[in-house]
């Protein structure tokens, strides 16, 4: 049988499949803190789980160059005398060659977001996070030049010059964040994107780069010059119905334009398309903004056509950071409503991209500091005990799809592989009783639980006829009964210390799925019929 093309008697209620592709843009990358936290046992373990059991393929995190990295240090003169110019540095790679080597060692891969800067690089220091980030332009660009060349040169002497064409090179993170992420301006975080893409060119025109890694997609001109405009936002968050503004990406058309105009490389466009956004009223309050449920499909939708119709045809699309909302302590991702969220906005918008990385997939995470309790809002799909959240399963099961898409429904998928042709399908239940929202953002898990009473339930029927009889396949369903951890503890009573005797009952919750086999019959036909509760994610894979 060829692996372009499904068996002449396969049908799927009673029709033959069109055979396309489907990209599985939800394990491409995966998204993690900073550089630093790698070097714990618990996040090489989850990371290991992430490849392993959700396939993914490289991930990206912040602070390569952060102090605790130790890669470029100068001798400390004592300040005495007239000033001179920066001294000589010393590059050391031990922690990031650590780091690295235990990504590589599971077969996945670094998408390396080159940033921030050291201390002595900083023109200005401690601009972001608790491990506070220098987020600022270098004081020399040709050390800046440096710092990269000597660091992508290791790299490819460690691991080989056709490992490292397969990395991507992401020139910083949401330098339109200012003051946190860039205290600079749009045209010198241009400038630093120019310089350091033709840096890498020079050293093998293989290497892939791309930027500008913007956050967020807009309704108002808050970042329409050169740095961010607050008083723009107040619109924005007073607005009755968000949806409709006209909600546009972030510093793309300039990027596109400054590259194109200055023959400036771009391998990929990178941005972050989370479909909650916090705008600040007139009052001075910052307000969460919640989009409807398509706005990530509809965002993407945007960026291919700039792709497609811009200077940079073949560029590839990136989504280096994309969740239900940019908090890490929002109450929601530790639900199984976003479990429900995450499935069928990917399965929605595969076609789209070439990778939408989810942040993230551990709880290890400290941008804000560590978590406290052990579900606290945190991106991971897994929590600081390695405890499977919904969100996990949620991922598993997409991971277990095939890469030819045999039929696609609001209702989920049926799909099969490629080099045998197993069949597997994801269905879901995003209740009607939500319309076209999103589902938000929460401060604490007890105000996400009025979700759960919205419905109805929803019945999923289908018939594939041509399967070999006897085949067995394994049903799973994730829902309010199966697997919903976060419930479990809140009827604990939401410990923040979690004893051992507590971890490993919810560890058993967390994975106690509804599983079940089906056989087809002699006839040879499955007959699929699934009665699902409201957030439902179900996973149908052909087992052998």
């Amino acid at each position: 049988m060829s692996s372009d093309a499904a068996p002449a008697t396969l049908l799927i209620d009673g029709r033959a499949p069109v055979e396309t592709e489907l990209r599985h843009v939800w394990n491409a990358c995966v998204g993690a803190g900073r550089a630093n936290e790698a070097l714990r046992a618990d996040w090489q373990a989850h990371f290991r789980e992430a490849v392993d059991v959700l396939g993914a393929r490289f991930v990206r995190f912040h602070g390569v160059f952060h102090d605790d990295m130790f890669v470029y240090r100068v001798a400390d003169g004592g300040g005495f005398g007239p000033p001179t110019p920066l001294p000589e540095p010393v590059y050391t790679f031990a922690y990031v060659d650590k780091v690295f080597d235990a990504v590589l060692a599971t077969g996945a891969r670094p998408f390396v977001e080159l940033g921030f800067l050291p201390r002595e690089l900083a023109t200005q220091t401690e601009t972001v996070f608790w491990w506070k980030a220098h987020g600022s332009p270098p004081q020399d660009m040709w050390r800046w030049v440096e710092l990269v060349t000597t660091t992508v040169r290791h790299w490819i002497e460690r691991y080989g010059l056709d490992e490292v064409r397969e990395w991507r090179f992401e020139v910083w993170n949401e330098p339109n964040l200012v003051p946190h992420f860039w205290t600079g301006t749009r045209t010198q975080y241009f400038e630093l994107y120019e310089a350091t893409a033709r840096a890498l060119k020079d050293i093998d025109a293989g290497l892939r780069v791309g930027g500008p890694s913007t956050s967020v997609f807009v309704p108002d001109a808050r970042y329409a010059g050169e740095t961010q405009d607050r008083s723009a936002e107040v619109a924005t968050a007073e607005a009755t119905d968000p949806d409709a503004l006209d909600w546009q990406p972030v510093w793309i058309h300039e990027f596109v334009d400054w590259c194109a105009t200055r023959d400036v490389p771009v391998d990929f466009l990178s941005t972050h398309l989370y479909p909650t956004d916090y705008a600040f009223g007139a009052d001075g309050e910052g307000r969460p903004i919640q989009r409807h449920v398509d706005a990530t499909y509809d965002d993407l939708v945007v960026m291919r056509a700039i792709i497609d119709e811009g200077p940079f045809p073949d560029a590839e699309l990136h989504i280096s950071e994309w969740s239900s909302s940019p908090s890490s302590r929002d109450r929601m991702h530790d639900t199984l409503f976003a479990a429900t969220y995450i499935t069928r906005a990917f399965l929605k918008g595969a076609a789209l991209a070439d990778s939408i990385s989810y942040w993230t997939f551990t709880d290890v995470f400290e941008e804000g500091g560590g978590g406290i309790g052990p579900f606290h809002g945190g991106f991971g799909l897994v929590n600081e005990q390695g405890i499977h959240k919904p969100t996990f399963h949620a991922m598993a099961m997409l991971a277990r799809l095939g890469d030819r898409l045999l039929l696609s429904t609001p209702d989920g998928v049926i799909t099969r592989r490629g080099r045998d042709g197993a069949l597997a399908a994801v269905f879901l239940n995003y209740p009607d009783d939500m319309g076209t929202r999103s589902i938000g953002s929460r401060i604490t898990y007890d105000a996400t639980r009025a979700l759960k009473d919205l419905g109805p339930r929803r019945t999923v029927q289908h018939t594939v006829e041509g399967l070999a009889p006897g085949t067995r396949l394994t049903l799973e369903v994730l829902d309010w009964e199966h697997g919903n951890v976060a419930e479990a503890w809140h009827h604990l009573g939401e410990p923040l210390n979690l004893t051992p005797l507590e971890t490993e009952r919810l560890r058993g919750v967390a994975d106690a799925l509804h599983r079940e086999t089906l056989v087809v019959p002699d006839t040879g036909v499955l007959e699929i019929l699934l009665d699902l509760p409201p957030w439902a994610v179900a996973s149908l894979v052909q087992e052998g």
